[in-house]
Order: C-alpha cells, then structure tokens, then sequence
C-alpha cells in the first residue's frame, strides 16, 4: 500500500472518531439538559406544564442527534469497506458493523 493510501486512512480514521465522539458528545449534552430542565420544572413554584413546548423540541433534537448519529455509522461502514479493498496489507484491525447493527440503529418513526 502507498503511503499516501496509508497517510488518508490514518487521518480518516482519526476523523471519523472524532466525528463519532462529537455526536455522542451532543447526545450526553440533550440528556444532561433534559435533566436540568425536568428538575427545574419539579419546583413547587413552577406550572407542572412550564417548559412542555421546550421538552418537546428538545426530543426532536435528540431523535436529529440520534438520525446523524446513525448516518456517521453508516458512513464509517462504508469506510470500512473502501479500507477493505484498498488497504487490504493494513495489518490494522478492521471495523465489522453488521447490516442488523446498522438496522436496530435507526430512529424510530414517530
């Protein structure tokens, strides 16, 4: 393999682990926010309805982070294949993502 070949799969495995960190990062973010939201609204003080638009929208957010999160994985599967054909001497191991995996990620239809 050239090590042109071998330089672009380097960096296009670090990018893509970065990618995939990035919407997991903004996944762990929703969560915590929704936290915070909920325990804010559990003050006595506070309309148990305050904040449903914003929880809703919230959930729409993360159903778009979970959509992207799904097509990175799709895009790291095709990845794989390419390595698989083009650096085939790459002693790395490769990524196996099953079509199931790829199928059981997919956001529910709402």
């Amino acid at each position: 393999m050239s090590d042109r070949i071998l330089e672009d799969a380097y960096n296009l495995k670090k990018l893509m682990r970065e990618a995939e960190a990035l919407a997991d990062e903004s996944m762990l973010a929703f969560a915590k926010l929704k936290q915070a939201m909920l325990s804010a609204r559990q003050n006595p003080e506070v309309e148990v309805d305050t904040g449903q638009r914003a929880l809703m929208r919230l959930n729409q957010a993360e159903q778009q982070a979970m959509a992207m999160s799904t097509n990175l994985l799709r895009v790291h599967d095709e990845l794989s294949k390419v390595a698989r054909v083009k650096a085939r001497d790459d002693q790395g191991v490769p990524t196996v993502i099953t079509e199931a995996t790829i199928e059981a990620a997919d956001p529910v239809e709402a």
